[in-house]
């Protein structure tokens, strides 16, 4: 599956994109913004993205509604390290596939992006 990562630290994206590969995905975009996010997924159309919450300039929320408003199948799976309820029914509202939760295992990642997306492995 072709998939985008959005998320602003390296080693969190570097570690996603691994996980991703190792899973028989083709990861064809990687972006640290909103600009560049939404830019990428005009252009690059993948079929699942995984999005921060926090980033510079616009939030993951705010990213989420614009991808929406693009494509509303979409797979997004929300990578962050916050856990609030709030935050879990406002993801929900929107659409989003699942959440994982920072710091995650292999394992656990695994297990969450099957659930959502097809695997290779």
């Amino acid at each position: 599956m072709k998939v985008m990562i959005v998320e602003d630290n390296f080693l969190m994206r570097l570690t996603i994109k691994e996980f991703l590969i190792e899973l028989g995905h083709e990861v064809i975009s990687e972006t640290v913004n909103a600009e560049a996010a939404l830019k990428a997924f005009v252009e690059l159309e993948p079929e699942a993205v995984f999005l921060d919450l926090i980033l510079p300039g616009k939030s993951g929320l705010e990213i989420l509604d614009d991808i929406r408003k693009i494509n509303k199948d979409a797979k997004i799976i929300i990578v962050t390290a916050i856990e609030q309820e709030e935050i879990d029914k406002k993801l929900s509202n929107k659409g989003v596939d699942a959440v994982i939760c920072k710091p995650f295992s292999y394992e656990d990642f695994k297990k969450i992006v099957k659930s959502v997306i097809p695997c290779n492995s």
